[in-house]
């Protein structure tokens, strides 16, 4: 089998956010020369594969099998792969059963033919595309405890920008998601002042909070930005004034801010409003090495097979390699041209996907030199 074929495979499965729709079996089957292991928590299904080739650095390629849904205004099925003008067209083409597809072939193939000396292994979630409180992070606390953590990880999700090849992630900025409810006291539009207006209260201090930058970022990280996504308040009625307003807000940090310096800059903006403060951290900033092994073997590896150089990027949302960094692996992602995932008729280029395949392979035997 090739990896066109694999790809079309695996997107012939319907598998929503959580739910793998059997393709965490279908996969075990395929990749029968590794060892698995079947790591579910919560409902949530996971699959290790690993082989063991010498005493060598243990490398580890990470993915997930599971899509957003599809949405209404598709060509055709989203989970019919079409193929036209040199596009597989279906949900889940690029984010991420291209990269997936990529992995599992130079992986086999590597298994049947390669140099490498070292322990070879893929993680695989169902459980990406979601929360992620039982996908990857659990995977690598099994195999914490079972003293089998890699040294290096490499993450297929999109990573390039306009041309295959521009880009590799070497880090990932954190999420933080906040709601502040200023309270006020309702009452009647005529006669302000018997109330508390918490949207006037709001409008004193809203462009000290819109869009300010927590930090002025570095070379590697853009500025951390409060980022407003949402503002509710009142009876949608003219003409009583609300009791409460609600600001929702995201901040995608770098490593010079964290919650902290978040909750004193509001304490300073806010200050001698009544308000409460509602803060997650969704995921945590973090930098790979740029001189580790991982970035160093791919900016070869891509720079021969694409003919480019690669950014070094930290941009995007989150991605399931904050929890490879979290347990201490130094991780990089790398895969095809992002531009219409989550979208209606999201595909993928066939040649990326077939170079992409390449070039994990020679990643892995690039490991055995280095």
């Amino acid at each position: 089998m090739q990896v066109i074929e694999l790809l079309n495979e695996l997107l012939r499965f319907k598998s929503i956010t959580p739910n793998d729709d059997g393709a965490l079996n279908y996969i075990a089957m395929f990749m029968d020369e590794f060892e698995t292991y079947n790591v579910e928590e919560n409902g949530v299904k996971n699959l290790i594969l690993t082989k063991r080739f010498g005493d060598g650095v243990h490398l580890c390629f990470g993915g997930h099998i599971d899509v957003v849904p599809p949405g209404d205004g598709w060509d055709s099925d989203a989970f019919s792969p079409r193929i036209s003008d040199g596009y597989i067209y279906a949900r889940g083409a690029q984010d991420m059963k291209s990269g997936l597809a990529a992995m599992l072939m130079a992986a086999k193939l590597s298994a049947q033919n390669t140099n490498f000396n070292g322990t070879l292994s893929l993680v695989i979630t169902s459980d990406e595309e979601g929360e992620g409180l039982y996908g990857t992070k659990s995977v690598l606390n099994f195999m914490a405890k079972n003293g089998f953590l890699p040294q290096f990880g490499l993450i297929g999700e999109p990573t390039c920008d306009k041309i295959f090849g521009d880009c590799i992630k070497v880090g990932r900025r954190g999420s933080i998601n906040g709601i502040i409810t200023i309270k006020g006291k309702q009452g009647h539009a005529a006669y302000p002042q018997k109330c508390i207006n918490p949207a006037h209260e709001l409008a004193r201090v809203f462009g000290d909070f819109a869009a300010y930058n927590l930090d002025e970022g570095d070379q590697r990280f853009e500025p951390s930005k409060i980022v407003i996504t949402d503002i509710r308040g009142g009876m949608g009625v003219c003409n009583v004034t609300p009791e409460n307003v609600r600001i929702m807000f995201n901040v995608r940090n770098s490593p010079l801010s964290d919650e902290n310096d978040l909750k004193r800059h509001i304490s300073k903006v806010f200050d001698g409003i009544d308000y409460e403060l509602d803060l997650k951290v969704s995921s945590k900033p973090f930098i790979t090495d740029i001189n580790s092994k991982i970035v160093r073997a791919l900016l070869d590896v891509v720079g021969r097979q694409c003919h480019e150089v690669p950014t070094l990027s930290t941009t995007g949302g989150t991605s399931d390699a904050r929890f490879f960094a979290e347990f201490g692996v130094a991780v990089a992602e790398f895969g095809v041209v992002n531009d219409t995932i989550h979208k209606v008729n999201e595909r993928v280029s066939i040649e990326q996907v077939q170079k992409l395949a390449q070039i994990y392979y020679d990643l892995i035997e690039r490991f055995n030199v280095e």
